[in-house]
């Protein structure tokens, strides 16, 4: 019998947590849930809680050696923040610290921005037309 996952979580690795607590609630009003001691916190007010991690830059991500990095990378796993108004949440987000990458494209679908946190994690913004994604079905 398989079992069917019901819920995940998000952890975010970041060198300052006082600082990304201060973006991700300023950016997505997200308030603090819990801190799980000093190196770690819940977010919640979106779909899953997402939780801050504090690894500091140099410290070691993985078994084989590698070291966390904060300079903007790339990763084929990231967040995108769906918003009612993207424009508002664009002005909102740079506000808090966020850097345009992509300014807004329209597509059938909606429209997106990309960004980066101050952390080198990348992000976008999408507002969905009426039609979302099923703008795409043949």
């Amino acid at each position: 019998m398989n079992s069917v996952i019901m819920s995940f979580i998000v952890n975010l690795d970041v060198p300052d947590l006082a600082a990304a607590e201060a973006f991700y609630t300023e950016a997505f009003s997200l308030r603090l849930g819990r801190r799980l001691g000093p190196g770690a916190l819940e977010l919640l007010g979106g779909p899953t809680p997402l939780y801050l991690l504090q690894n500091d830059a140099g410290s070691t991500a993985t078994e084989d050696g590698d070291v966390r990095d904060y300079e903007r990378h790339w990763t084929p796993v990231h967040l995108d923040w769906v918003v009612a108004d993207i424009d508002a949440a664009l002005a909102r987000a740079i506000a808090a610290g966020a850097i345009l990458e992509q300014a807004v494209r329209e597509h059938s679908w909606g429209r997106i921005a990309v960004l980066a946190d101050p952390f080198g994690h990348g992000f976008c913004l999408i507002q969905f037309s009426d039609a979302g994604y099923d703008a795409l079905l043949a």
